[in-house]
């Protein structure tokens, strides 16, 4: 049976990458981004793998801080592929460590407009489809990021947004339980990307010091995703943190 999903923020990093293992894992995927060109980027990175990979892709260009593209989006995934069983709710990004006052409020807005307004259109977009199509149902998986419960120094706008996020996950879940949508949320802590890669030559800590960090790699969320969508909808994983097992999270940090 053709299983569907649509990854947010697949043109980089953690969303290429859970992209990539999708559809090695036969899926058929709708990669959504900004960037037309780092979306073919990702499908040709599929099809190097799996010949059959680029004929159950569908890229999308797509900024999801705009509504209107969003709904978009979603019509060329009813279109192409008939219905949505999983959505990954990727798209993010942040600002360069800044204490409250040092953040503008057009910067405050980009953030909040793709992290938190960008996922939430694609939620409800996600819950208009599921809702309808038959079998009715499917899964929604946030990424909610470790800054979801516990932000870094200089952060507000990121951390803010990712707190929000878990919001949007414990309603979400209790607002889909009788169409048999399944919502959880994954908080990812570096994860080896280019939004990471500062981290190797030290980024600032709550005590004031710079230290590195060690990071991961991408295919620990790539398996951890794909242990969340293997399950049937009647089990639902609601949280679960996946981390390089040595950064300072856990303590005093």
């Amino acid at each position: 049976m053709n299983k569907y999903a649509l990854v947010t923020g697949a043109g980089s990093g953690i969303g290429r990458a859970c992209a990539l293992g999708l559809l090695a894992d036969g899926w058929h995927v709708a990669l959504l981004g900004r960037r037309a060109d780092a979306l073919q980027a990702t499908a040709e990175a599929a099809a190097q793998v799996d010949s059959s990979a680029a004929s159950r892709a569908l890229l999308l260009p797509c900024n999801v801080a705009d509504d209107m593209e969003v709904a978009i989006a979603f019509a060329a995934i009813k279109e192409r592929f008939g219905r949505l069983d999983l959505l990954f709710n990727n798209a993010g990004g942040g600002l360069a460590a800044k204490t409250p006052d040092q953040v503008t409020a057009a910067e405050w807005r980009q953030i909040v407009d793709v992290n938190l307004n960008g996922a939430f259109y694609c939620l409800s977009q996600a819950f208009k489809m599921m809702k309808e199509q038959t079998p009715m149902g499917g899964r929604i998986i946030n990424n909610g990021s470790i800054s979801a419960t516990t932000p870094r120094p200089g952060s507000i706008a990121y951390t803010a947004t990712k707190h929000a996020v878990s919001g949007l996950t414990k309603t979400a879940a209790l607002d889909g339980r009788p169409f048999d949508i399944a919502v959880g949320q994954i908080d990812i802590g570096n994860a080896a990307s280019d939004m990471t890669a500062r981290m190797v030559n030290g980024v600032l800590q709550a005590d004031g010091s710079m230290q590195p960090e060690p990071r991961m790699d991408l295919q620990a969320v790539v398996d951890t995703l794909l242990a969340m969508v293997r399950l049937p909808l009647t089990a639902n994983v609601l949280f679960t943190t996946v981390m390089a097992t040595k950064m300072p999270f856990v303590g005093r940090g």
